[in-house]
C-alpha cells in the first residue's frame, strides 16, 4: 500500500486526516551547508595522518598553486605597500609624529595586509583551480568511482590540495611582507623625503617576534580555509558543467567573506593576548 492511499483513508470516526506538512525553518539550508563544510575541514584534518600518503599529488598541486600565484602576489604587493606608506605618512606629518611612519605602515603591511593579499590570491587564483578541477571530475562520476573502488577521495585529492594550499599561503605570506616593506620604504622615503633612519629605527622601537608569528598563522590558517572552500564547492556541484562554474564561483565569494572574518576574530584575539610593544 502506497503512502497516497494511507494517507487517504479515512479514520475510525469517519474523518479524514492529513499528516503535518513539515514548516520549512528560516536558514536551515545555511546551517546545513556549514554544518557539511566543518564536517569536511575535520575530515581533511583527520586524513592527513593516514597512510597512504600522496606525496606526488602534493607536489604537483603545490607548484601549480605557486605558479599561478607568485607574480600577481608580488604585483598586488607593491601598490599595497606603497597605499599604506603614502597614507600612513601623510596622517603622521599631519599629527606632527613622523618618526612612527615607518613602525605604522610595515606593522600594518606585516600583520594585515601581506596574509589577506596572500589568502585573496591563493583563493581566487588556486582556489577556483581547485574547486574547478574537483568539479569536473564529480560530474564524470570519478569520485563515485574512486568511492566504490575503496579508495578515499578526501585522502586522495582533497588532503594533497589542502596542503598545497597552506604551503603555497605561508611562503608567499613571507614574500608580500618583504615586497611591502621594501615598497614602502622606497615610496616614504623617496617619495615623502623621510629619513631612512627613523623609519627603520622606529620599526625596530615598537614591532617585536609575535607580529611575524601572528602574520604566519594566518597564512596558515586562510590557506586551509581556501583549500577545504573550494574542494566542499568541487565535490557538490549542482546542474551539471553550468553547477561547476557557478560552484567556482560560490567558492571564491565564501572564502573571501570567510577570510575577512577569520581575520577580524584573529586580530582581536592576538591584540588582547600579545600587548603592544612599548606600553
Amino acid at each position: 500500500m502506497t503512502d497516497q492511499a494511507t494517507r487517504e483513508l479515512p479514520a475510525a470516526d469517519g474523518t479524514r486526516h492529513e499528516p503535518p506538512v513539515p514548516v520549512p525553518v528560516f536558514g536551515a539550508g545555511a546551517l546545513r551547508e556549514t554544518g557539511r563544510l566543518f564536517a569536511l575541514g575535520a575530515a581533511v584534518i583527520r586524513q592527513t595522518f593516514k597512510r597512504p600518503f600522496q606525496v606526488r599529488e602534493l607536489i604537483q598541486q603545490f607548484w601549480f598553486i605557486a605558479s599561478v600565484t607568485i607574480l600577481p602576489t608580488m604585483l598586488v604587493s607593491i601598490p599595497f605597500g606603497a597605499v599604506i606608506a603614502l597614507q600612513v605618512g601623510s596622517l603622521t606629518r599631519q599629527l606632527g609624529a613622523e618618526s612612527f611612519t615607518g613602525a605604522a605602515s610595515v606593522l600594518a603591511v606585516v600583520q594585515q595586509a601581506s596574509p589577506l593579499i596572500t589568502a585573496l590570491l591563493v583563493a581566487g587564483a588556486g582556489g577556483s583551480a581547485i574547486c574547478a578541477d574537483l568539479g569536473a571530475r564529480t560530474i564524470r562520476e570519478e569520485i563515485e568511482a574512486m568511492e566504490v573502488m575503496g579508495v578515499s577521495p578526501i585522502q586522495r585529492l582533497v588532503v594533497p590540495r589542502v596542503l598545497a594550499a597552506m604551503g603555497v599561503a605561508t611562503l608567499l605570506n613571507g614574500l608580500v611582507s618583504v615586497v611591502g616593506v621594501a615598497g614602502g620604504y622606497f615610496f616614504n622615503v623617496i617619495m615623502q623625503g623621510g629619513t631612512p633612519g627613523a623609519y627603520l629605527a622606529s620599526f625596530s622601537a615598537l614591532a617585536h617576534l609575535p607580529d611575524l608569528w601572528i602574520s604566519e598563522i594566518k597564512a596558515v590558517i586562510f590557506g586551509f580555509l581556501a583549500g577545504v572552500v573550494a574542494a566542499y564547492r568541487g565535490l557538490n556541484p549542482r546542474g551539471g558543467p553550468k553547477g561547476v562554474g557557478d560552484a567556482v564561483n560560490q567558492s571564491v565569494v565564501i572564502a573571501f567573506l570567510l577570510l575577512f572574518f577569520v581575520n577580524l576574530v584573529l586580530t582581536a584575539i592576538y591584540l588582547q593576548v600579545v600587548p603592544p610593544k612599548g606600553m
